[in-house]
């Protein structure tokens, strides 16, 4: 490689500027904002502030198993959408997701709810195209709390196929619904996150050591110790 061409890999990375012969990811980018409480009762806040983000992040895990899409990482989302002053009154319109979506380079911003009553839960979720700024999908998925993690796996499916993207293969999708993940363990890792972004670290790492010890087989759990540094 001659010095031209050094230095404008070296640009690129550093400044993030297009470089020839440098590949570009041409997989379609989607974003997850985090979910909206759609007026759920019986519980405590902190549960229902915890699924907002729980979903979130539960939502973009199993979408990012599909190595088809290229899917935003929730602490970016969380940079941008505070950079930018973005959904500070807690919702987030079709326009506002939009704008998210074009920062973060995705063609898809999905804009999730949830609403439980009487131990039935319902997930919602939209899809807005980030040029238009119009709702080309929605979806749901319906079931009790120890079905969550299913619902999931359910719901980033359902998204996919229903956009006509590349779907993911079909014997990772079963091993992704064979998981027996009980409620009590997404609770419990829904909460760490929770923690985390409110800066309890400790408390943070307590729970996500408890899912560990508890529930080995949530591995999402031992990759968030590692990722802070305590596993």
């Amino acid at each position: 490689m001659n010095k031209r061409a050094i230095l404008t890999v070296a640009l690129a990375l550093v400044f993030g500027l297009p470089a020839a012969g440098l590949a570009q990811d041409t997989r379609p980018g989607i974003a997850v904002i985090p979910f909206v409480n759609g007026g759920s009762i019986g519980a405590e806040p902190d549960d229902f502030a915890a699924f907002e983000l729980g979903l979130q992040e539960l939502l973009i895990t199993e979408l990012a198993m599909n190595s088809s899409l290229r899917v935003v990482e929730r602490g970016r989302i969380k940079d941008l959408m505070a950079e930018q002053d973005l959904g500070a009154s807690g919702r987030v319109d079709a326009s506002t997701a939009a704008q998210i979506g074009k920062l973060v380079g995705a063609k898809y911003t999905i804009m999730g709810g949830f609403i439980e009553v009487n131990n039935s839960l319902t997930l919602t979720a939209r899809v807005v195209d980030g040029e238009t700024a119009e709702i080309v999908k929605a979806d749901r998925v319906r079931g009790g709390r120890d079905d969550i993690y299913a619902m999931s796996v359910d719901l980033a499916d359902q998204l996919t196929r229903g956009l006509n993207l590349p779907a993911l293969e079909r014997q990772a999708l079963n091993e992704r619904r064979e998981r027996e993940i009980p409620g009590d363990a997404v609770r419990l890792y829904t909460k760490a996150l929770l923690y985390q972004e409110r800066g309890q670290t400790d408390r943070a790492v307590e729970l996500f050591r408890q899912v560990v010890t508890e529930f080995p087989q949530y591995t999402e759990a031992r990759d968030a110790l590692q990722q802070i540094g305590r596993g």
